[in-house]
């Protein structure tokens, strides 16, 4: 299965479908016409086999590093408040929504009832997917929902529509695609429980992005989302993957060649035999290529094992790496190196190494054997839904309705705790006596709710870690200040030799001046001041220059449009901020 769908795409992407011009005014540039095609079910999913590519390739992990998640040898324009308006591009194509529109012009013509049904719920799958991709980098857009004439000026410049008209639109579609789609699992094609899962995320995305704005009649997204995610809970075969192992599953379920059908809903696949690789190895243990780490303020957000806040004990930040990661969720030690750590189909016990991270604190989600090593040569299959998130917004959502039971909790937070062997999350503490620590780094939310809702950010943030939602999250609760807080990483106390495997050898030596002579192979060393920065406390500084950054709060939570569509069409006006 894995294979042939990897092979109709790139069958498609070679021969039928070779348009890759983004104009919206062009006739999809293919030798398909409604006179020799779309007659069977093989036309209908030939065609909408191209659709998949629209999906994240890399940027499934990558695009973290937009954010306080990933922090990187630099740090990006979102971070730095340095993004400009674009001449062209910068997001603003429109050649999927085309061909999307194109095939539901055309595709009446077949008189397979069963495959039309089917076909048509996937390619309205695909258009709410586009305008939704859309929605969140620009806000408000002109919808489309069928093909457009070249010589229609109208259409080809009319203004934007609402936000609420086309997050209305992009449901509809969801809806439809929901009432028609096979309900069959298939981790690698579009069924009715993807289309499930997608409105889920979009009635929280636009649910919490109006209520943190002040916005009117935001309830009935967060409603939409509620219902789709009980309907993916109680009517489907999906669940959290657990093979018992609590030290080892939450990892497993992210380095596993083969997508895991128990908890995924829809994964985009990789193949060795196919040469269709990703980078995610390379990515994390090399010195040449972006360093990423974990920031310190995640770290520290993960509970004790017993369920206590690590921040409540006195001087958090200044402990040993050794101490500060031991007896912690679980997710921690499967999600960066810590003492005992082995690359997966190795036993030799590895330390972080400082030099392909900047924070010190090394990634390991989907990282698998040294064999993969090679930048593009990592095959392991990349979750796009699974249902992890989906208990995740039916949670947030609900709290944010002020709905939100214990009931409700244990069917899905604290079955994703269950899984690493964690407490469950419990509503009338939570709400009793909320974290300092999690509320500084929202300072928006407030109300008889906050203690649960910053939970279930922090349980989001940690469950959800590389996974491409931290910038959508951080633009839908208007918490841009978030991205401003002073990033470090591990605790030094000063020059000196460092065991961070907690086996008595040193790893790291932090020397000032002159490096040692005595120079042991297998040791890293870092001169404090030009490999390594320490601040005051002695954490590590990745980015000692930009300790000042600043977050627009008029401007930047949406992209600009590029220059050259304005030109093209005067009806539409440029976000705010950015003229």
């Amino acid at each position: 299965m894995k294979f042939k769908h990897i092979v109709s795409i790139a069958a498609l992407a070679l021969g039928l479908h070779a348009c890759s011009d983004d104009y919206l005014d062009k006739e999809p540039l293919s030798e398909i016409t409604a006179e020799n095609f779309f007659n069977t079910e093989a036309d209908l999913k030939l065609y909408t086999n191209g659709f998949y590519r629209m999906f994240p390739s890399i940027s499934i992990y990558d695009g973290e590093s937009l954010t306080d998640n990933i922090i990187e040898n630099e740090l990006s324009d979102e971070m730095r408040g340095a993004r400009l308006v674009p001449t062209s591009g910068g997001g603003w194509d429109w050649a999927y929504l085309r061909d999307i529109n194109f095939f539901l012009q055309e595709y009446e013509k077949s008189e397979d009832a069963n495959a039309k049904a089917h076909y048509g719920g996937v390619a309205r799958f695909f258009r709410a997917y586009f305008y939704f991709d859309k929605l969140q980098r620009f806000g408000a857009l002109p919808w489309y929902d069928e093909p457009i004439d070249p010589t229609d000026t109208e259409a080809l410049t009319k203004p934007r529509d609402s936000r609420q008209f086309v997050v209305d639109k992009i449901l509809e579609d969801l809806d439809w695609a929901i009432e028609n789609l096979r309900a069959e699992q298939n981790v690698y094609e579009i069924t009715k429980y993807t289309a499930l899962a997608l409105k889920s995320r979009v009635g929280l995305y636009e649910g919490t992005f109006e209520k943190y704005r002040g916005m009117e009649g935001y309830e009935k997204y967060l409603n939409a989302s509620v219902a789709a995610s009980e309907e993916l809970i109680e009517n489907s075969p999906y669940v959290i993957y657990s093979s018992g192992s609590p030290n080892d599953d939450y990892r497993n379920l992210f380095n596993s060649h083969d997508a895991l059908a128990d908890e995924i809903i829809l994964a985009r696949a990789y193949s060795e035999t196919l040469n269709i690789g990703h980078n995610v190895n390379y990515y994390t243990t090399t010195s040449s290529y972006g360093r990423p780490g974990m920031p310190k303020d995640l770290v520290d957000s993960y509970l004790n094992a017993d369920g206590s806040r690590f921040t409540d004990q006195a001087n958090f930040d200044q402990i040993s790496f050794t101490e500060e990661v031991a007896d912690r969720d679980p997710r921690l030690s499967q999600t960066i190196r810590t003492p005992g750590y082995t690359r997966k189909g190795e036993a030799i016990e590895r330390a972080p190494n400082l030099g392909a991270t900047v924070t010190g604190y090394q990634i390991i989600k989907y990282v698998t054997e040294p064999v993969y090593d090679t930048n593009g040569q990592s095959i392991t299959d990349l979750p796009l839904f699974r249902f992890g998130e989906t208990l995740l917004n039916y949670a947030e959502a609900k709290a944010e309705l002020g709905t939100l039971t214990q009931e409700d909790l244990d069917k899905s937070i604290n079955l994703l705790r269950a899984r690493v062997n964690m407490p469950g999350l419990m509503l009338d503490e939570a709400n009793s006596n909320p974290d300092s620590f999690i509320a500084d780094q929202y300072v928006g939310v407030a109300g008889a709710n906050e203690g649960i809702i910053l939970e279930i950010r922090r349980e989001r943030r940690i469950e959800l870690y590389m996974e491409n939602f931290r910038w959508d999250d951080i633009v839908r609760w208007k918490s841009g200040e978030t991205l401003t807080q002073p990033i470090r990483g591990l605790y030094f106390s000063g020059p000196g030799e460092y065991d961070l495997t907690g086996d008595g050898e040193i790893n790291v030596v932090l020397y000032e001046g002159e490096r040692p002579d005595n120079v042991i192979t297998g040791i890293q060393y870092y001169k404090l001041g030009s490999d390594t920065y320490l601040d005051d406390q002695g954490l590590i500084m990745p980015h000692p220059d930009y300790e000042n950054r600043t977050f627009n709060e008029n401007k930047d939570y949406l992209y600009p449009i590029p220059r050259v569509e304005l030109q093209l069409n005067p009806n539409l006006e440029q976000n705010p901020g950015w003229q």
